[in-house]
């Protein structure tokens, strides 16, 4: 039988993002971005003006961001010790929603944190990646672990056997993003890798049944 296999997200979940993503926007880009607020370009607006910026300016600083400033991207606490231990009872991989020509900046950036880890890119929901991922791994069981509840509810659709974790290791945005356990399409929510590491050593190693049953 095949090892268990942890498909997890990189931002939020592995390495801080978006309060660097913030930080960088207002030192070299003119644009302050309250991470409090809704969606991404709504809530980013020029210094001195009322008006959020456009959808396809927020996707051109956000691209700049991870075209230029991944160095400035650090782990979450806990993230790289967790995963650590996980490798010792099972396969783990990253499915991260980047543009595929940055999946070697990814795994060079993960392994510069202690997490030398094989990274999926992707683009729009996860699930069908997901699927895909399983397809080549065949594992005696899966856990999902991703910091946006529409991730989770791409999963349940399409893989509904794998169990899901929601974390989101930042705690600026934590408590304002929608909570997939609540929903009904993830398992779990805990929002910090040291009481999430029991969660995931109990879901991959337990005995359960086989997911391809």
């Amino acid at each position: 039988m095949n090892r268990p296999l942890l498909i997890t997200d990189c931002d939020e979940v592995l390495l801080h993002m978006i309060k660097h993503f913030r930080d960088w926007l207002a030192e070299e880009e003119g644009v302050a971005f309250d991470l409090t607020g809704g969606e991404f370009y709504k809530s980013m607006r020029r210094f001195g003006s009322d008006a959020p910026l456009e959808q396809a300016e927020m996707w051109a600083l956000l691209n700049r961001f991870f075209d230029t400033q991944m160095d400035r991207q650090t782990p979450i606490a806990g993230a790289a010790e967790a995963i650590a231990a996980i490798r010792e009872q099972a396969d783990v991989v990253v499915l991260t929603n980047l543009m595929d020509f940055r999946r070697e900046a990814r795994e060079r950036q993960l392994e510069h944190h202690g997490m030398p880890l094989r990274v999926f890119t992707n683009q729009g929901p996860k699930g069908p990646a997901l699927q895909a991922i399983l397809d080549e791994y065949q594992p005696s069981r899966a856990v999902f672990i991703d910091d946006l509840s529409q991730h989770h509810g791409s999963v349940f659709e399409v893989s509904p056997h794998v169990r899901r974790l929601h974390l989101c290791g930042e705690p600026q945005i934590a408590p304002n993003i929608k909570c997939a356990l609540k929903l009904g399409h993830a398992d779990a929510r805990i929002d910090d890798w040291a009481s999430a590491l029991p969660w995931l050593l109990d879901s991959l190693t337990k005995e359960k049944e086989n997911i391809h049953e």
